[in-house]
């Protein structure tokens, strides 16, 4: 009987190191092509399974990717939490093995629903259901689409089809060719190793499609501030002054810059407690015909909190003035960072669940762009990159550039950093439009309109990064449709592959 049950583990141990394998694919090493591998090795591993097989594959397969995927998460809770290591690593298994779920599920539905070996089942039904379970985990409790397979290949061929279908393109693309390449393997059909070829072959003929054009006559210049403050000490009261005075000291040697961008929060203060500050900082940027955008707090009348957008200087909205409802305000909270959900339950619990500015309340989904200096940025704040339908409907066709601003002293020393990055340059691809990101201790960073860095700073050094970016004119196909077609298109694969499962039933 334990010899039964160890042979019955094998496959699903098997599948915990396939998708450990998987974080390799993604930021800081890069090694795409592992994306393809991955999924084409957990298919294999599904051949001939029940779905209670299946669900145990495909959960451990989840296990594996998100253990080393998002460990950055353990920085923050180990640091901030406040908790023994027990409770901490007891935490963290409990977010891993929420996020596993999804791929248990798709695992589970593929072999439930469609298990014949068809090319159904491989080239219609895997890219559906996959598609389908990343969307429910990009949806579900808010979402975390963190670790889709589409953000690995931001260097590879297949990055061609993001100004199309957006980073869910990209997915489908990768689990079309790891299907195909999976039946040719059990079937030996070999010719059918020429979809992966012509769909990576596609990718490299969009390589020269110019879905914009650069437009010189919106020349800027920049200067990003990277002030490198230690998250443990920057909302100690002691140190607010000093803060703001390293900030102000960066600045004023960048003047000259058509715009000068702080990091999210880069003022450790709510708005209404540094008037006189902002008021005299505004003066000062206006006299030396600039524009200044920082990250700050904003409490309203209501009492509600926000993590918002301050633009001064050369702006449209007059000379500085304390009014939270003129700010960008940020819609998407970073789950337990920024707001606490089933608060009554969970804070009494714990320290972490109360961890400083973690109650924040959601600006609207959409927003007006900053205006700063005649220049229109689509902002989006830390964590609310990743979600990329949010972020194109917030660009418009007068949208200069992509701002995202972040804090990621949070995760220290981790990968996690690199991955928002990497997520980052997502966006400026799917919508041809450059990249400004501005952290407080790194990445900082902007982006060409292809997502390719052109400029950063090192990370974990007070610095200034100078840089002069074109925009562009034009719009992507993704920033006309999004992604709603790619889903449109696997519901009606999952409708024909059931349909192709009956009748092959009833043959």
């Amino acid at each position: 009987m334990i010899k039964k049950f160890a042979l019955r583990l094998v496959r699903p141990l098997m599948a915990a190191l396939v998708g450990a394998s998987t974080t390799l694919a993604f930021a800081p090493y890069d090694i795409w092509p592992i994306a393809f591998i991955s999924p084409i090795l957990l298919i294999l591993l599904l051949h001939k399974q029940s779905s209670k097989q299946a669900l145990a594959i495909g959960y451990f397969w989840g296990l594996g990717q998100f253990t080393t995927g998002v460990s950055w998460v353990y920085v923050s809770i180990a640091t901030f939490g406040g908790m023994p290591l027990a409770a901490n690593l007891f935490l963290m298994g409990l977010l891993i093995a929420y996020l596993a779920i999804y791929s248990g599920l798709f695992a589970w539905s593929l072999n439930k629903f469609f298990p014949a070996i068809t090319l159904s089942r491989f080239l219609l039904a895997v890219p559906a259901l996959w598609l389908v379970t990343d969307w429910l985990r990009g949806w579900v409790l808010t979402g975390f689409s963190w670790l889709w397979l589409g953000y690995s290949q931001i260097n590879s061929p297949l990055a061609s089809y993001a100004p199309i279908g957006g980073v869910e393109m990209i997915t489908l693309a990768i689990l079309i060719c790891s299907g195909a390449t999976s039946l040719a393997i059990l079937k030996k059909q070999w010719n059918l190793l020429l979809i992966p070829f012509v769909v990576i072959g596609l990718g490299y003929g969009l390589k020269n499609v110019n879905w914009v054009t650069p437009a010189p006559s919106t020349t800027t210049n920049f200067a990003l501030i990277q002030g490198d403050i230690a998250q443990a000490s920057k909302w100690q009261p002691d140190n607010r002054w000093p803060i703001i005075d390293k900030y102000t000291s960066l600045t004023e040697k960048s003047w000259g810059s058509d715009i000068v961008i702080w990091s999210e929060a880069a003022i450790p203060a709510l708005e209404y407690e540094v008037t006189p500050f902002l008021k005299g900082l505004d003066e000062a940027v206006r006299k030396h015909d600039s524009a200044l955008i920082t990250g700050v707090i904003n409490r309203t009348e209501s009492g509600n909190f926000y993590n918002s957008i301050l633009a001064i200087g050369k702006t449209p909205y007059g000379p500085y003035n304390y009014d939270p409802a003129k700010r960008y305000h940020k819609h998407h909270l970073l789950p337990f960072g920024e707001y606490v959900p089933f608060e009554s339950l969970l804070r009494p619990l714990a320290p972490f669940f109360d961890l400083p500015m973690s109650s924040f309340s959601p600006g609207a989904y959409i927003q007006p762009n900053i205006v700063a200096k005649g220049r229109y940025f689509a902002p989006a704040l830390c964590y609310e990159i990743l979600f990329g339908n949010q972020v194109r409907q917030n660009v418009t066709r007068k949208t200069d550039f992509i701002l995202t601003m972040s804090n990621d002293a949070w995760f220290g020393h981790s990968i996690g950093p690199l991955q928002h990055m990497q997520i980052a340059q997502m966006r400026a691809l799917e919508l041809g439009k450059p990249l400004i990101r501005s952290t407080n201790n790194g990445v900082t960073a902007v982006t060409n309109y292809k997502g390719q860095i052109i400029a950063k700073l090192p990370s974990f050094e007070v610095g200034v990064l100078k840089v002069k970016v074109a925009s562009t004119k034009g719009e992507t196909p993704y920033w006309y449709v999004g992604s709603y077609p790619l889903y449109i298109w696997a519901a009606l694969c999952l409708v024909l592959s059931i349909w192709w499962q009956r009748k092959r039933r009833h043959q």
